[in-house]
């Protein structure tokens, strides 16, 4: 399981975006971005001009952050992409998004990205009526996606729920939050990411 020992505040004052990591916390006046919104350091808000290579950068670094990953889990789904036939920074996202941490966050079954991949590693997920316990599993389209009957009264799913109002839940995921069950439609198109994120460089980034 990815871990960030990083302070996630600071990743989102870093980045210059709110990346959501503290899940329901990032709505509320509490959130760190909101009261800085600049990056951590005694030299956060002096104005920097940044080299090509800076960008492409910080737009990679954003996108692995976003998504709670590794550079090397990051780096695999990228090649992954790149071998693909399709357009790669279409391919990189629909790497990212369809990965089952990321589905259970995004169908509102835990407050974060980091909460989901823990939801699945401790068995409570389902795909297809079968455990799996492998948040990088990639789904794929038809597939149902649900809580265990087991872990339907657990404190973080419920929580999770009671919130996802706050969220928009994408057109290429059908949801029935009484039924803590939800099925892939389609494969998310660019429109479906809300990552503001420059998916062009960081193809660039790995090209060089």
């Amino acid at each position: 399981m990815s871990c960030i020992n990083d302070s996630v505040c600071k990743l989102c004052r870093r980045e210059n975006t709110k990346l959501f990591l503290k899940g329901d916390r990032c709505y509320t006046d509490k959130c760190a971005f909101e009261r800085r919104p600049y990056p951590p350091g005694q030299h956060g808000q002096q104005r920097l001009k940044f080299s090509e290579f800076a960008l492409q950068l910080r737009e990679k670094q954003k996108a692995k952050r976003y998504y709670g990953l590794s550079e090397k889990q990051f780096h695999k789904i990228f090649v992954s992409a790149d071998r693909s036939k399709e357009i790669t920074g279409n391919a990189l996202l629909n790497g990212l998004e369809m990965r089952l941490d990321n589905v259970v966050y995004t169908m509102g079954f835990a407050n974060s990205r980091r909460e989901a991949r823990q939801i699945v590693g401790h068995k409570h997920i389902l795909v297809n009526g079968k455990i799996v316990n492998i948040p990088s599993y990639a789904v794929k389209k038809g597939d149902v996606v649900e809580v265990a009957e087991k872990s339907r009264q657990m404190n973080k799913v419920l929580s999770a729920v009671q919130a996802v109002s706050r969220r928009q839940i994408p057109a290429w995921l059908e949801v029935d939050h009484g039924a803590l069950k939800g099925s892939v439609k389609d494969s998310p198109k660019r429109e479906d990411v809300s990552l503001p994120v420059e998916e062009n460089m960081i193809v660039e980034y790995y090209s060089r």
